[in-house]
């Protein structure tokens, strides 16, 4: 575990304990400090989860999860006892970085139990893309299951599917981050989903005022573009600007906050470079106008997935901090705001990649590992 990008100044943390644990235990697995005087204990919860992906949080306290590889969706229940994967879930194409991927709930689930799910959809001839569709929630059972957006085009390859799921916070919009599939240029082309943030209504069909809508020759669902891969993206609680942090190349994680309208510059600049090492042509994003720069970006990367804003009581001096997973950081990111203006306040190491991370009904922190024998861990206060 390297702590060398740690902003030491600010925050420290030591893991006390460590413990190998038998495969049917379900124990504490660290104990972090932080100079502030903060216990903070991470308990293992569930385990035997090929590759979880995303989390969201049921109004009775059970937690819908989605695990990648197998794209099933289960149900853990307040006592963290994982259920068989729940009937009516969508074929997916699980490949690479595809599989069963972001789940959501309805802003209004509790009058029509619908509950969303995006995924890697397999198309003619290997080729695949990124869909999205509804069905509601029955008897632990998916009914009616339906997509209702599908990126275009369909290409080959087994990267960059992005994405997440986030409600607008008045309820009245969908937001879908999509990777652009390796493909980069086409993240400038408005002819195509690749590489964009879109908006649209619960329904899926295009809400008036997107700022696209009556250009020519583009994709009406288009909100930004110019992205890269997104796998974290939330609305702040207080200002309710909508934030993603995108994965850079090699260098150059992004934090954005997304406008309508915004172009966000990849692969035209960036703050990393190609993997083979070669620059970008015009790597500063900040040094061309028509292109929106970072509100924070970070080399080495942290391969951001997942995001959550904390508001809770467990943890009171941490509301309105935002919450990144880390992959090959291995750490729980942790964002301060001011306006218009974010950087990362300190981090929190952990022993494992973090796909995705969620605040349940009592303050605490749910975090997903990302691996072949994927885990759930528990956050909560000494």
């Amino acid at each position: 575990m390297s702590f060398k990008q740690l902003p030491t100044a600010i925050f420290s943390i030591l893991i006390i304990m460590q413990v190998a644990l038998p495969e049917s235990a379900r124990a504490q697995v660290e104990t972090l400090h932080t100079e502030e005087g903060v216990m903070i204990k991470v308990e293992d919860i569930a385990e035997g989860l090929n590759h979880p992906w995303g989390m969201a949080f049921l109004p009775d306290g059970r937690l819908l999860l989605t695990v990648r590889n197998t794209g099933k969706l289960h149900i853990l229940d307040t006592g963290h006892n994982l259920s068989a994967a729940l009937p009516g879930t969508p074929e997916v194409w699980a490949n690479g970085q595809g599989g069963l991927l972001d789940v959501a709930l309805h802003p209004d689930f509790e009058e029509n139990n619908y509950v969303y799910l995006s995924y890697s959809k397999p198309g003619a001839g290997g080729t695949a893309t990124t869909a999205l569709g509804r069905g509601q929630l029955m008897d632990d059972e998916l009914v009616g299951f339906e997509m209702i957006f599908e990126q275009q085009p369909y290409v080959d390859g087994p990267n960059h599917f992005g994405n997440r799921i986030a409600f607008s916070p008045d309820g009245q919009y969908l937001y879908l981050a999509l990777g652009e599939r390796f493909q980069f240029d086409p993240a400038q082309d408005l002819s195509n989903h690749l590489g964009k943030v879109i908006r649209i209504a619960p329904d899926g069909s295009v809400p008036e005022g997107n700022p696209y809508i009556d250009t020519e020759n583009a994709e009406a669902e288009i909100w930004s573009f110019g992205h890269r891969n997104i796998e974290a993206m939330a609305f702040h609680p207080t200002t309710n600007d909508l934030w993603v942090v995108e994965m850079g190349p090699l260098g150059g994680d992004e934090l954005n906050k997304v406008e309508a309208g915004a172009n966000y510059g990849w692969p035209e600049v960036s703050w990393g470079d190609h993997y083979d090492g070669e620059e970008i042509p015009d790597p500063d994003p900040g040094s061309q106008p028509q292109f929106e720069d970072a509100a924070y970006h970070w080399s080495p990367v942290i391969s951001p997935s997942g995001m959550a804003f904390y508001e809770g009581e467990v943890f009171p001096e941490w509301n309105g901090m935002g919450m990144v997973g880390g992959l090959s950081s291995r750490a729980l990111i942790m964002l301060s705001f001011e306006g218009d203006t974010a950087k990362e306040a300190f981090r929190l190491p952990l022993s494992s990649r973090i796909r995705d991370v969620e605040v349940a009904p009592d303050g605490s922190i749910y975090l997903l590992t990302d691996a072949d024998d994927g885990h759930i861990w528990r956050m909560s206060r000494m």
